[in-house]
């Protein structure tokens, strides 16, 4: 049978270990946030670079049109 002191030992144990898990998790936590920031911003960058190719293809198609009238 367990004695008081070593129950305390073993809940000691058990604390320690879940003030571990609870600081790796935020520290992975605080790591996903910040990629998924940079994800996000990368995502715009694409779109909006997307949005300027397709104006300027537009435009060079819109001059073709204009030559193939012309």
């Amino acid at each position: 049978m367990a004695t008081h002191d070593e129950d305390l030992k073993t809940l000691e144990q058990r604390v320690d270990e879940l003030i571990r898990v609870v600081e790796r998790l935020k520290d992975e936590n605080r790591s996903l946030r910040e990629s998924h920031a940079a994800l996000v911003n990368e995502r715009a960058e694409l779109i909006e670079k997307t949005e300027q190719a397709r104006t300027r293809v537009e435009a060079m198609i819109a001059r073709l049109r204009a030559m193939e009238q012309g």
